[in-house]
């Protein structure tokens, strides 16, 4: 068995213990071009409710694709997906209107204003209100900070502004699932940041996220749930703490110069294999618990001047279970 089936494997056998209400679930979900190329291969998606779920993986892993099949914009090979409990396809018009959604960047008039497009989109949809489109547009366009620019035609749009239009549409009305495709594309830090606090609001408001990134340090800072991909491949899932189980703890600690020989021993004595750089130590924690560490080296009257616990990052884990970085060619 390769890694990666190994990981593949690991994955499903934590999506059995996902608890079973959930916003997003797929079956054996898989997607093989014409071509012959599968782009998703029988994975088993579990988003709970209530849960921001990073969707990570690099460029052409599948993710999109995944998206696609998710809203019914592409029939899956095989398996089965469902949206708020729904089938999808099937029930795509009865659980869409609760499902925003932006996918591929935003498509909108190239000629027509923000709000008008807005309006536009709100006209096609039939379980809209129409009395109440204006002020919705308005609260959406004043959410992703683009009311002062909704009088511009939408071809004058920077491209941050036109992904934060697409984030607009998705917001026209409360919705119980928001879906969102690299919603940070072509944002600066700045809006990086406001996407980021929308969600958490989004999300503490009882909306579900599903947000799709090849940007691991975004999406960590605020995820609570997580499913990396790999060549059609969902390599892990569940809650964000399941990276403490995966990758490698490591410790650092300081102590003052002409004792590192000393507090090396003592790490040693710990179960700790050290290594050493002047007064700073580093070691694979394993399962040492952290506050023995500083205690051992204190009673041993050895001062201690810093101590780290280092958690393995995304980037860190994804690299462990493929043995390749977010470079990987597509």
């Amino acid at each position: 068995m390769t890694q990666l089936e190994a990981a593949s494997r690991a994955a499903a056998d934590q999506t059995a213990n996902v608890p079973t209400s959930t916003a997003v679930r797929t079956s054996g979900l898989t997607k093989r071009f014409r071509s012959g190329q599968v782009a998703v291969d029988g994975i088993d998606l579990a988003v709970p409710r209530g849960a921001v779920y990073g969707f990570l993986g690099p460029n052409g892993s599948g993710k999109t694709t995944t998206i696609r099949m998710l809203l019914g914009l592409v029939r899956p090979t095989s398996g089965q997906a469902w949206l708020l409990d729904e089938p999808m396809p099937d029930a795509a018009a009865a659980v869409l209107p609760r499902v925003g959604a932006l996918v591929d960047g935003p498509g909108f008039h190239p000629y027509l204003t923000g709000r008008a497009n807005l309006a536009r989109l709100d006209a096609a949809d039939a379980t809209a209100d129409p009395r109440t489109a204006a002020r919705r547009a308005s609260a959406a366009l004043e959410r992703v900070g683009l009311l002062a620019a909704e009088h511009k035609p939408f071809r004058q749009y920077s491209l941050g502004m036109k992904q934060r239009l697409g984030l607009a549409a998705a917001l026209m009305r409360p919705r119980d699932l928001l879906v969102l495709d690299e919603p940070t594309n072509g944002l600066d830090p700045q809006g990086t940041r406001e996407v980021r606090l929308l969600i958490r609001e989004l999300a503490q408001a009882g909306t579900t996220v599903l947000v799709s990134s090849h940007l691991l340090g975004e999406i960590e800072q605020v995820c609570t749930h997580l499913g990396i991909m790999s060549r059609g491949r969902l390599l892990l899932q569940g809650e964000r703490s399941v990276l403490d189980s995966r990758g490698t703890t490591t410790v650092q600690v300081t102590v003052t110069p002409g004792h590192a020989a000393s507090a090396v021993g003592v790490l040693r004595v710990l179960g700790l294999d050290v290594t050493a750089e002047g007064p700073v130590l580093t070691a694979d924690l394993g399962p040492t618990d952290p506050p023995r560490i500083p205690a051992a080296l204190v009673h041993a009257g050895i001062e201690v001047t810093g101590f780290e616990v280092r958690r393995p990052s995304l980037e860190q884990v994804f690299v462990e279970l493929t043995g390749e970085g977010f470079d990987v060619a597509r």
